[in-house]
């Protein structure tokens, strides 16, 4: 059987850093980045012509994945059973390979200019294609189990106080909880098996790394009300363990948000 091997032929530049800050497709995306092409392989004359079009398929490697399954169980709600995984858009492939319609906002050179993307910071990328309506949207299209499950979209609002704190997080280098809050709560279909949520009647906190978002619940939209350290007193003493090196940020925030 004839193997075949491939390179990237550049990477992505911005979006998440993490799965769980990752939308679930590129349509539930509102950021911004670039694909920085490799230097030295003539890739600026490979993208003549290509900054016309409105959208690019982006083929890339699911580089923080390991191992696949023949069957998964969709992160939807409504929706109980496992299927195969090629009849699913799950990371865990044979071959982790990956497409991705993303916005394209430009082209300067070897760098491409991209918007609402669902790819991590770092990706290594394939391959890109012209998106063409003509030839890549079906939007009558029969799409199987799909079709059972109510798409879940919920409207976010994020009181002042927590945008302020999620805004402060992000200045001194911290994560985006932002997009987390948006990624694992408004498209997704809220399970405490999938997620690290706890869940009351009225709402709920979601763990994002060593971070606690806090938020209130209804059919239509979920409020933010306040974001807090996931670490107790005790951890943040000055030798306790620090394995996610991020104890001074905490350290910080707490005593920023005593002032």
């Amino acid at each position: 059987m004839r193997e075949f091997v491939f390179s990237p032929i550049g990477f992505v530049r911005g979006g998440a850093d993490y799965s769980q800050q990752a939308p679930r497709q590129g349509v539930f995306a509102r950021n911004c980045g670039e694909i920085e092409l490799l230097p030295d392989r003539n890739f600026e004359t490979a993208l003549e012509d290509l900054a016309a079009f409105e959208r690019i398929w982006v083929v890339f490697v699911f580089d923080r994945n390991s191992g696949w399954k023949p069957k998964v169980c969709p992160p939807l709600g409504g929706f109980d059973r496992k299927v195969g995984v090629f009849a699913s858009r799950s990371p865990h492939r044979p071959n982790p390979v990956g497409i991705s319609a993303v916005r394209l906002l430009g082209v300067e050179g070897r760098v491409i200019r991209i918007a609402d993307f669902d790819l991590l910071n770092g990706t290594p990328v394939l391959d890109i294609k012209p998106y063409i309506p003509t030839a890549d949207a079906f939007p009558a299209a029969a799409a199987g189990w799909r079709d059972e499950v109510a798409e879940p979209r919920r409207r976010l609002v994020i009181k002042e106080c927590a945008a302020e704190a999620m805004e402060f997080v992000l200045a001194q280098g911290g994560p985006d909880l932002v997009g987390a809050a948006r990624t694992q709560l408004v498209t997704r279909d809220l399970d405490p098996a999938r997620q690290r949520l706890t869940l009351s009647e009225n709402g709920g906190t979601l763990a994002f790394r060593t971070w606690r978002i806090d938020f209130e619940l209804t059919e239509t939209s979920v409020t933010v009300v306040g974001v807090r350290s996931g670490y107790t007193g005790a951890d943040l003493q000055g030798d306790a363990p620090d394995p996610y090196h991020d104890k001074e940020l905490h350290r910080i925030f707490i005593r920023h948000t005593l002032e």
